[in-house]
């Protein structure tokens, strides 16, 4: 499912700048990680770090699941950067 995760992203900093190091935390099912124009499943360092399961991930970059109504309902933690947490939405569209 990550990987999927990952050529939908990699397709959107295709044509869209994205400035800073994000990374989305699932858990045992993995991480990805948007970092120097790319994305990528390997674990690093980030100036951002947002913690949710891969499901709600899905839902988030597809639009189903609002950032804010998830932050405030516990369904993803944002820690580090929230200047770079909040250039996603710019990405996501």
């Amino acid at each position: 499912m990550l990987e999927q995760v990952v050529e939908r992203m990699q397709a959107e900093l295709a044509s869209k700048s994205f400035d800073g190091s994000l990374k989305f935390d699932c858990g045992d099912a993995g991480v990805v990680v948007l970092a120097d124009g790319t994305a990528t499943t390997v674990d690093q360092d980030t100036d951002c770090t947002i913690r949710i399961t891969d499901e709600n991930l899905v839902k988030l970059l597809t639009g189903k699941l609002n950032p804010m109504t998830g932050v405030m309902m516990g369904k993803l933690k944002v820690s580090g950067d929230m200047g770079v947490a909040m250039k996603l939405g710019k990405l996501l569209g």
